[in-house]
């Protein structure tokens, strides 16, 4: 087979196994999708007849609407948090040298494959020790341990492809640091914290795992929600919901990739 037949054939096998792997991870959320506008008040698909009344019981639904309260209170914490903490460290360990620095850089990390029901189990313990309600405190601090991580890397990629050159001239025309580092560094760095703060969002609100463990009847997240809901029934008020987060979640990513350019952010693509 000549060599440019080859390489084609190559390049086609490529895209059919692009295809379909998309398609085996989009198929589950495409059967969620067309069930979610069932009629029938039991899950089912493919739909004999089509209807929007399991989205309005979703958003009625006052024990989903709590949850959705929740969680919002939680993410909007958890990824504050995680945002100044993870942005200060990533800014340490790019720029200066220290005593055990891949091994704190090793353990901020660590969440990463460590499964999420060993962390909500520990937080759990650790706040019966320590004799603590399952409070917001506790499931705010659970999942900025979880969050962490995407932030840290977010931001310390974005460092990584700053140009210095703007800093040191900012320095040699007699700025003083905290100067250079409010009105140079951080306005360079917006897109990697604005991109880290949406990616602990976007986990922190779906986090469900972890907060089975630590969340209480009060503070329970929305998945957390969900989980108990579908504990009890069967009807397509879970798709409904499913979908709005899907298309939630789409909306929020979309809009980021278009105004921070977020190949560049992770690294993807490479910045001019």
């Amino acid at each position: 087979m000549p060599r440019s037949d080859y390489q084609r054939l190559l390049v086609f096998c490529g895209y059919v196994v692009v295809l379909l792997i998309l398609g085996f991870l989009v198929l589950p959320a495409a059967v969620v999708t067309i069930a979610a506008f069932n009629d029938k008040a039991i899950l089912s698909f493919p739909p004999q007849a089509w209807s929007l009344r399991w989205f309005w019981k979703a958003m009625a639904y006052e024990d989903f609407r709590a949850g959705f309260r929740n969680g919002l209170i939680v993410t909007a914490w958890s990824s504050l948090v995680a945002l100044v903490v993870g942005a200060t460290f990533a800014f340490a360990i790019d720029r200066y040298r220290f005593p055990l620095k891949r091994t704190i850089e090793g353990i901020l990390l660590s969440p990463l494959v460590i499964p999420h029901f060993t962390v909500g189990l520990g937080f759990l313990i650790l706040a019966a020790q320590f004799g603590l309600s399952r409070g917001f405190t506790v499931v705010v601090a659970c999942h900025v341990v979880l969050v962490l991580p995407f932030v840290l890397r977010s931001v310390y990629i974005s460092l990584r492809n700053l140009d210095q050159s703007y800093e040191l001239a900012a320095a040699s025309l007699g700025a003083s640091p905290s100067r250079v580092l409010w009105t140079i560094t951080l306005p360079l760095l917006l897109p990697g914290l604005v991109s880290g703060w949406l990616f602990a969002a976007i986990l922190s609100f779906n986090e469900f795992t972890a907060s089975l463990f630590v969340t209480s009847q009060h503070t329970q997240t929305l998945p957390v929600t969900m989980y108990n809901y579908v504990r009890e029934f069967a009807d397509p008020s879970m798709a409904a919901l499913s979908v709005m987060y899907i298309v939630g979640t789409a909306v929020l990513i979309a809009f980021a990739n278009s105004f921070l350019g977020l190949g560049k952010v992770l690294n993807i693509e490479q910045g001019h």
